[in-house]
């Protein structure tokens, strides 16, 4: 056996932790931990420009969710951090995993196809982590990495690795929809939450001002600094564009014969009442259409907007041409991206 289990798997488990595995669950560290290995960002990649956070660890023990900061930005039972690309088509130019601190490669899988759960016919049960590498770090610490894709796993059992070394690719393997790397951090076969490992349950999130007592070295806690959601994708197309074809990546810039300007966005981990508005100008700041879309009925792991213009009867005039993307809650502007295109 290969022996690295799912994201909700417990790695070289005790009886009792066996036995929580066995009921679904992955406990948290309830008492503060000792000091363990310093975690470095584990992919190659820029927080808030190639790559974004989308979940963190659950921390709730109950039907609830909570992630380190009081918020919703995880779900139920989640035992780690999801760091996802911008679209397939980044996945498929290659962006490396990295271990994110010295160890020794304790276990790996490779071989499963890179496919999403949504597709018919795809089985993951057992082997929701996809193809993956377990790193032991010592005094019981590991880090576990998971959906890498087939074929890109680049080291071997026992291997000897140091912080930053490449392990391979992130892919689509495993129990996924998009692709991401999904990092769990244990000690003694118990979940710990690298942004708060030391917090009593009592507490089960360090508030709106977060702790001191992060695993990540400055650089990454910087790098994955908590955000209110991410637009994660944003940009101009020709034509009206779906979501699945964001998600693929690629998507043709408008040209001045183009049948229509199409103004997009794609956010992730919105929260319920959230609204998206996308304001498109063309030349000069002339108005060519605004629309605020309904607050949202639900929180949203992701969710997606556009507004565009047909092409006038005389063809777009040439300029630049520009939207503005915000996101609202509450009545304030919580996020915000301005993108251009030349026509």
């Amino acid at each position: 056996m290969l022996g690295i289990q799912h994201e909700r798997s417990v790695m070289r488990p005790t009886l009792l932790a066996l036995l929580l595995a066995a009921a679904g669950l992955a406990p948290v560290l309830s008492r503060a931990a000792p000091e363990g290995p310093r975690l470095a960002l584990p992919l190659a990649c820029q927080v808030g420009r190639t790559c974004e956070v989308q979940h963190y660890v659950d921390r709730d023990a109950g039907p609830s969710v909570l992630d380190y900061r009081c918020g919703r930005r995880t779900y139920e039972g989640h035992n780690g951090i999801d760091i996802r690309l911008l679209d397939m088509a980044a996945q498929r130019r290659g962006v490396a995993v990295l271990a994110a601190a010295p160890g020794r490669v304790a276990r790996l899988r490779d071989g499963m196809a890179d496919v999403s759960v949504r597709d018919p016919g795809v089985k993951v049960d057992g082997v929701e982590c996809g193809n993956g590498v377990v790193i032991d770090h010592g005094d019981g610490w590991e880090t576990q990495y998971c959906h890498m894709a087939r074929g890109s796993i680049r080291v071997k059992v026992g291997q000897v690795l140091k912080a930053g070394d490449p392990i391979g690719l992130v892919g689509l393997s495993g129990k996924t929809e998009f692709p991401h790397l999904h990092i769990t951090v244990r000690r003694a076969g118990k979940v710990v939450d690298p942004f708060e490992p030391a917090a009593p349950q009592a507490e089960r999130c360090a508030g709106a001002n977060g702790s001191a007592a992060s695993m990540w070295t400055p650089a990454a806690r910087a790098a994955l600094a908590y955000k209110a959601g991410a637009i994660l994708n944003a940009g101009f197309a020709g034509s009206p564009i779906t979501m699945p074809e964001i998600e693929q990546g690629g998507i043709a810039a408008p040209t001045a014969s183009s049948p229509a300007l199409v103004a997009y966005m794609r956010t992730i981990e919105l929260e319920q009442g959230d609204q998206m508005e996308i304001t498109l100008t063309g030349p000069g700041g002339v108005a060519l259409a605004s629309q605020r879309m309904a607050p949202l009925d639900r929180d949203k792991a992701q969710a997606f907007a556009l507004v565009g213009r047909k092409r006038p009867v005389a063809g777009w005039p040439s300029g630049r041409y520009s939207a503005i993307l915000r996101v609202w809650r509450g009545g304030k502007s919580v996020l915000e991206r301005r993108v251009e295109t030349q026509l």
